[in-house]
């Protein structure tokens, strides 16, 4: 199966956010190489929020390029198998803790947001990765910091889409 199939799998059988759930198939259906960053219409892309709920805390990371704190995630690339292999791959290289699984059930929530040129969006697919207990956090390159905050001090440092994507995490914990 392809990365393209398996996404189109993976957001039939989410059940959240109907409206944005179907324009993200019918960007798939209108864009077969829309898994990726060479589609200029826009592409999906995946997320996690790494958590640890023992300590009541998420890792974030402040993007080198964008200057806010967000969750780990990025392009999906062709080695992967899945959206969500892609996500936490994403979450392993910029966070550095190995041993991350993701929350079950599938994606937390979607979140479609506008880049500069020569692309117009991502269309992101966020999944929550719980850290193990051990959990070292390393920075990466692609970030400026890397820090823990308590759920409640999300809403102080990060947008509306990384709030919600706590908020649904818990929801499901």
């Amino acid at each position: 199966m392809s990365l393209h199939d398996d996404a189109v799998l993976v957001l039939k059988g989410y059940e959240g956010q109907p409206e944005l759930r179907e324009l993200y198939l019918e960007h798939l259906a209108a864009h077969p190489d829309g898994m990726y960053k060479p589609c200029g219409a826009g592409h999906l892309t995946s997320s996690a929020l790494v958590i640890d709920p023992a300590r009541g805390r998420v890792l974030l990371t402040l993007h080198k390029k964008l200057g806010m704190w967000l969750q780990m995630g990025g392009h999906c690339e062709e080695g992967d198998p899945t959206v969500a292999a892609a996500a936490l791959r994403e979450a392993t290289e910029e966070s550095g803790i190995t041993g991350l699984t993701l929350l079950p059930g599938g994606p937390v929530r979607l979140d479609r947001h506008p880049i500069p040129a020569p692309c117009h969006w991502h269309l992101d697919v966020q999944y929550a990765a719980l850290a193990p207990a051990d959990a070292v956090a390393q920075i990466s390159e692609e970030s400026l910091d890397l820090r823990w905050f308590g759920y409640d001090e999300v809403a102080g440092v990060a947008d509306t889409s990384v709030v919600r994507l706590v908020e649904g995490t818990l929801a499901r914990l």
